[in-house]
C-alpha cells in the first residue's frame, strides 16, 4: 500500500509544478466586449427615394482588464464614430463581400483610433462584425 501511495504521489508531483509554471507565466487574458444594442441605421443616403437600412451586432477583442476597462469607458465616443462611418456607406460598398470587409477594417481602425486618442494606446486587436443585415 505504501508503495501505490509512493508511485502516485511521484506521478501528481511533475503535474503540480507544471501547474505552477502556467499560473506564473500566464499571458493576459483576451475578452470580447459586444458592443449594445445593436447599431441600426440608415446609409446610402444619396438623394433616392430608397431608405436603405443597416443592423450591425460588433463586438470588440481586447487583451487584458485594463483594455477591457478603457473601452468600456469609452463606448460612448466608439459607437459615435461607428455610426458616422456606417452612415457614410453607400449601396455597393455594403452589398459585396470585399466592400464589408472594408468597413470591417475601417471600423476597427477607427476604433483604434478613438482609443489612441482618449488612453494614448490603440486597446482595440480587432473588430469583428457578429451579426451584420442590411435592407
Amino acid at each position: 500500500m505504501k508503495a501505490w501511495i509512493l508511485l502516485m504521489l511521484a506521478l501528481t508531483l511533475p503535474m503540480a509544478a507544471q501547474g505552477e509554471e502556467a499560473k506564473e507565466g500566464d499571458a493576459p487574458k483576451v475578452s470580447y466586449i459586444s458592443l449594445s444594442p445593436p447599431f441600426v441605421g440608415n446609409y446610402g443616403l444619396d438623394g433616392t427615394a430608397k431608405l436603405r437600412v443597416f443592423k450591425a451586432d460588433i463586438a470588440l477583442r481586447v487583451t487584458g482588464p485594463e483594455a477591457a476597462a478603457a473601452v468600456k469607458a469609452n463606448d460612448a465616443l466608439i459607437r459615435n464614430q461607428l455610426v458616422a462611418l456606417f452612415t457614410q456607406q453607400t449601396n455597393d460598398a455594403m452589398s459585396s463581400v470585399d466592400g464589408k470587409e472594408k468597413l470591417r477594417q475601417e471600423a476597427l481602425k477607427q476604433t483604434q483610433q478613438v482609443m489612441n486618442d482618449e488612453t494614448g494606446k490603440p486597446q482595440v486587436e480587432d473588430l469583428l462584425f457578429n451579426n451584420l443585415i442590411i435592407q
